[in-house]
């Protein structure tokens, strides 16, 4: 059922519209609040979701295509009517407020829900930092004041954007606030620096993150640049993953992911990094590594794949590897490992091929 409004509704808009947020491009700061939300809940979505006058939008969302919803629809409108305490719906599907919730019924299927209130200095309650899941679940009471906690770092960027705005319209007012301001700025910077150390790894499988992967790359090309030393890159793709998804459903996939990130991380060493690389798609970066000994890694991970106690079809995995000793940008052996990925794929799945090897053939 429909939310009711809340008593201030008419000054909660104002305030709302008064960030000017809405329908705004995305930031990383808000990007990494929510990558950090779905981290500590462990959930497979998680939102900044505002609540506007006939929808609710997402300015930063993970594990959702959507960018809004029909505020008649939205869990977090619910949530904005109890700005102190953090909503949470254990099984929607049993809750009578949602149980015919067309995100529930439909895409997508959400069960449980999580929003604590994202609530001004002035009371007014703009939206939620809200985690999702598709199963009902309960979460314990240090995720939930975490939670509290982004959202109150959510206010607090949208009160330094607003603060900026207000900087380039009123510069001489902003003049006397400059002190403060920057003694605020210093605040929220060591807050996001605190974010961006935690927000370095994969939500789902706990492995590495692209941006974790990215940085860890150019290292190792300049590294290697200056040493001549080699380093291999293995990209590992799960053979026809949505197969199992639409089979399975999105939770085994999931679990998935998970098992076969598990089994990755345990072929690493400790100077080695695994990552997520994006979707059903792992990289593994080998320092101090030649084509033998990638290669092996490479086949101990494929063999290991299918062979791990599966509770239904094993799923298999196509590696192509790549390894340097020379001046090549991450970008050129991230491209050449790609080039080996889609020949393991063309050859039928299931298989290891060495870009050097095909190049050489």
């Amino acid at each position: 059922m429909p939310a009711p409004l809340p008593p201030n509704e008419t000054e909660r808009l104002d305030a709302l519209r008064g960030y000017a947020v809405l329908d705004s491009q995305a930031e990383q700061a808000y990007d990494d609040i929510t990558r950090l939300a779905a981290f500590i809940c462990g959930t497979p979505i998680a939102l900044i979701s505002l609540v506007d006058e006939d929808r609710q939008w997402f300015k930063s969302r993970v594990g959702l295509q959507a960018s809004q919803t029909p505020r008649e629809d939205s869990f977090c409108a619910h949530a904005i009517l109890q700005p102190d305490d953090v909503l949470v719906v254990e099984d929607a599907s049993k809750d009578p407020r949602f149980s015919e919730n067309p995100l529930v019924t439909g895409t997508p299927g959400i069960r449980f829900y999580a929003g604590a209130p994202m609530v001004t200095d002035s009371g007014a309650a703009l939206g939620s930092v809200c985690v999702i899941d598709r199963v009902p679940r309960k979460m314990e009471p240090v995720k939930l004041e975490a939670l509290k906690a982004l959202s109150r770092l959510v206010v607090a960027q949208l009160e330094l954007r607003h603060s900026l705005r207000e900087q380039q319209l009123l510069s001489a007012a902003m003049r006397r606030q400059q002190t403060q301001l920057s003694q605020y700025q210093l605040q929220l910077e060591a807050a996001n620096a605190e974010l961006a150390a935690l927000s370095l790894l994969d939500g789902l499988t706990g492995l590495k993150n692209r941006r974790s992967f990215d940085n860890f790359m150019n290292t190792e090309s300049s590294r290697t640049e200056r040493s001549h030393v080699p380093f291999a890159l293995l990209m590992i793709d799960v053979d026809h993953f949505k197969s199992f998804n639409d089979e399975l459903g999105h939770v085994t996939g999931d679990a998935i992911l998970q098992k076969i990130a598990s089994l990755i991380q345990s072929q690493a060493r400790t100077y080695d990094l695994a990552a997520r690389y994006g979707g059903e798609e792992f990289a593994l970066v080998l320092p101090d590594t030649g084509i033998v000994e990638a290669m092996t890694v490479a086949e101990r991970i494929r063999k290991a794949v299918p062979q791990a106690g599966w509770h239904h079809r094993a799923p298999t995995v196509s590696i192509g590897v790549a390894v340097t000793a020379s001046a090549q940008s991450s970008m050129t052996i991230l491209e050449r490992a790609d080039r080996a990925l889609f020949q393991a794929k063309r050859k039928g799945r299931n298989c290891v091929v060495s870009q050097s090897a095909e190049a050489e053939r």
